[in-house]
């Protein structure tokens, strides 16, 4: 299983490996070579139907459900380190994809600071990655497909020692975690 991510603003995709993602909710302790942590909120869908060269007016046969979460992004003294386990917060349960079809809020608390952001048309972005991916590899039942919808942004350092994020997406909670170095 991996996570097929769309970075913000680039037209480029890269794989998360499934240890990267955080299934159950966990605090998150960062490893001794990091420093700081990034992170970006994302639109992710899961898919069900394995495929190559997906056509725009079939990717929607090709996922069962979506969600908002949280890709987090190590930086250490030598530079960027585009992913940690436990780093991809994908949270479930999944939500039917029609409720991409219209505008929804998804929230993000970062210690304290809260950021809504409406997620549209994402609907249209999630099948677009699904087809523009499906050009370049093999799309496998269980793989994850995920757009960043922010650019990716500081979210703390090693001298706070331990923060909190949460997030809310149609009014539920759906992730509640700390960062610990």
């Amino acid at each position: 299983m991996n996570i097929i991510v769309k970075p913000y603003g680039n037209e480029l995709f890269y794989c998360r490996p499934d240890t990267t993602w955080e299934r159950e909710n966990r605090d998150f302790y960062s490893p001794e070579c990091v420093n700081e942590i990034y992170c970006t909120p994302v639109a992710f869908a899961r898919v069900c139907k394995a495929g190559k060269c997906v056509g725009a007016k079939f990717a929607g046969r090709y996922y069962d459900g979506v969600g908002c979460g949280i890709l987090l992004y190590g930086a250490s003294d030598n530079g960027m380190i585009p992913y940690i386990d436990k780093s991809s917060i994908l949270p479930m349960p999944l939500y039917n994809p029609v409720v991409m079809e219209d505008a929804k809020e998804f929230e993000m608390v970062v210690n304290g600071e809260s950021r809504t952001m409406t997620v549209c048309d994402i609907k249209e972005n999630l099948e677009n990655t699904i087809c523009r991916s499906s050009e370049l590899m093999t799309l496998r039942v269980g793989d994850y497909v995920a757009v960043e919808l922010e650019q990716m942004q500081l979210m703390c350092k090693r001298e706070a020692g331990e923060i909190g994020i949460s997030g809310k997406f149609c009014g539920n909670d759906i992730y509640s975690l700390k960062v610990i170095f």
